[in-house]
């Protein structure tokens, strides 16, 4: 078993696991650690806990000490830096004629490194710029190029359903999200229905998937023949996130509603 505290380091970011060295470390402290990128400035979002081995990546980083208030001064700092960077690099990238568009600039808290994110179609030879770059800033360059998925979580906005996006305010990590998902949950397969504003399917296809495939597994398929206390009949629809069946009967032509509880305790279907 292993101690840790979870750190994020982005609002929504993914979770890394610490070692809480001998802190005092509780929920929502700040702290700095050291990261594969640097020493980083971090929120604690999940409190001090034993993992098991196999949970965790080893061997594991240091929380190095507590954030203090001069700490949050230099991340308010670097944000600004930051802005003045990004206005920089979107100059150089036209003075290049660089088919690419920058999404953000990120120091990191040492200020020994400047991150560039981008989206492009392709790859991008952007030799000259980083030399650019390198010239002005007088510290590392990395540019990391992006999916549009990444794009969204970064830059925020409203989704289809008038609420803010899922991946900028509370989804850690990108779950798979396919077609067959809406395809389940019988919803029109217009791509401006199920896409999100990044393109892609929405990530909230994911949620209701599992309550969909538990009820496909209890409830009869479509159109199956089964023998009530009305007659024989077939499925003529389903209810999944109710657990209703409809059966047309074929002597009288009556569609009768049925719950899963009252198909199982007659014996027409069995778990």
């Amino acid at each position: 078993m292993h101690q840790v505290v979870g750190v994020r380091f982005k609002k929504a970011g993914k979770i890394y696991y610490f070692s809480p060295s001998d802190f005092d470390i509780k929920l929502h402290d700040y702290v700095i650690v050291e990261t594969a990128r640097g020493v980083e400035f971090g929120k604690v979002v999940i409190g001090m806990k034993e993992v098991e081995e196999q949970d965790v990546v080893l061997p594991l980083k240091n929380v190095l000490r507590l954030a203090t208030e001069k700490d949050k001064l230099i991340v308010q700092e670097n944000k600004q830096e930051s802005q003045s960077a990004f206005k920089v690099c979107s100059a150089k990238i036209n003075e290049h004629d660089l088919d690419m568009k920058l999404v953000d600039v990120e120091y990191t808290f040492d200020r020994n490194k400047v991150l560039f994110y981008f989206t492009a179609d392709g790859r991008i030879d952007f030799r000259e710029l980083v030399k650019d770059l390198a010239s002005v800033f007088r510290t590392r360059i990395e540019l990391r190029q992006i999916g549009v998925r990444d794009e969204a979580k970064m830059l925020g906005g409203i989704g289809p359903c008038g609420r803010m996006l899922c991946c900028s305010t509370f989804l850690g990590d990108f779950e798979p999200v396919s077609i067959k998902m809406a395809k389940d949950q019988n919803l029109s397969l217009n791509p401006t229905k199920i896409s999100g504003l990044c393109g892609r399917l929405m990530c909230c296809l994911k949620y209701e998937n599992d309550t969909y495939e538990s009820a496909k597994k209890e409830l009869p398929d479509l159109y199956e023949k089964l023998e009530t206390s009305y007659g024989k009949g077939k499925v003529v629809g389903l209810n999944m996130l109710e657990r209703l069946v409809q059966v047309e009967i074929y002597e009288s032509g009556q569609v009768i509603e049925f719950s899963l509880e009252e198909l199982l305790n007659e014996g027409v279907i069995t778990t």
